[in-house]
């Protein structure tokens, strides 16, 4: 109920008045957009950066190599120096299902070369396809069959090339199939006084290269009869390794020799350059 006194008495002022109608100020409004504009650019700063990254992955063919990888990899360079040679060339070999049908193999060392560098170790269109990656260190031995009819030859080239270098030579070989080609096949190395002394270049019958992209090499083996004949067509060891091949290397094992003799150098490299702490050097 309101009285004429209530009429004349005016309203108490609220404790919160509400805002002035009408837009905020311009100026509250300048720092909220100056931070949402800030935002944006660093969104689309890093937006840049992560495609950026995916980019040059792609380009490069994949993630970024790994510390423990690059590290195995620079030991590959001077680990032969530290790996005893009877345990990079063991005396002797043995493969209990290496050869042709499954059968046992087993090979004895003849005879291990001085190290030294690639001069006259490669007929020239083989040392020309090398060449790209650099000779640092070539080693190498020669192994003869338990019934001394073949003869292996086993050789690790150390190369003078980093990662992206034996990738390429590696592509190359596959695209071209270079390690199928007659023409580039090893020299063997014939220690004289030893089943082996009459393995020369006229007697190479089969052959296997790998080239490694993991550590800094080359590894192959050639592989003739002991006997010294010639005329024996020569045939790549994957070849001559392949269910139901007839040719002469086939049928002798020698694509087997090769096959297998070569792995277990590689195999020997590959587990010492991978080990911490070995390739330190003399």
């Amino acid at each position: 109920m309101s009285t004429e006194a209530d009429a004349l008495v005016p309203p108490a002022a609220p404790l919160y008045p509400p805002p002035p109608p009408g837009p905020p100020p311009a100026a509250g409004a300048r720092p909220a957009a100056r931070r949402s504009a800030a935002a944006a650019v660093c969104l689309f700063a890093g937006l840049g950066l992560i495609a950026g990254a995916a980019a040059g992955s792609w380009l490069t063919g994949g993630r970024p190599e790994p510390p423990a990888d690059r590290a195995a990899y620079e030991r590959g360079a001077t680990v032969w120096r530290t790996v005893p040679v009877d345990e990079l060339f063991p005396r002797s070999v043995h493969g209990d299902a290496a050869g042709p049908g499954g059968a046992r193999r087993d090979w004895t060392r003849v005879g291990v070369a001085p190290d030294g560098d690639c001069r006259g170790a490669f007929d020239p269109p083989l040392a020309e396809a090398l060449a790209p990656v650099g000779c640092r260190r070539l080693l190498r031995a020669t192994y003869a069959d338990v019934t001394s009819s073949s003869v292996t030859t086993v050789g690790l080239m150390v190369t003078d090339t980093g990662t992206s270098g034996m990738r390429e030579l590696r592509e190359r070989f596959a695209a071209e199939r270079l390690d199928e080609r007659a023409g580039l096949m090893p020299r063997p190395y014939a220690p004289r006084g030893t089943v082996a002394e009459r393995f020369g270049d006229a007697q190479r019958a089969s052959w296997r290269i790998s080239v490694l992209t993991d550590v800094p090499a080359v590894v192959y083996s050639v592989t003739g009869f002991a006997d010294g004949r010639t005329g024996t067509p020569p045939q790549p060891a994957a070849r001559a390794v392949a269910p139901g091949a007839t040719t002469a290397p086939a049928q002798a094992g020698l694509g087997h020799d090769a096959t297998a003799l070569e792995e277990a150098v590689e195999r020997v490299f590959r587990r010492n350059a991978h080990k911490p702490g070995s390739g330190s050097g003399r």
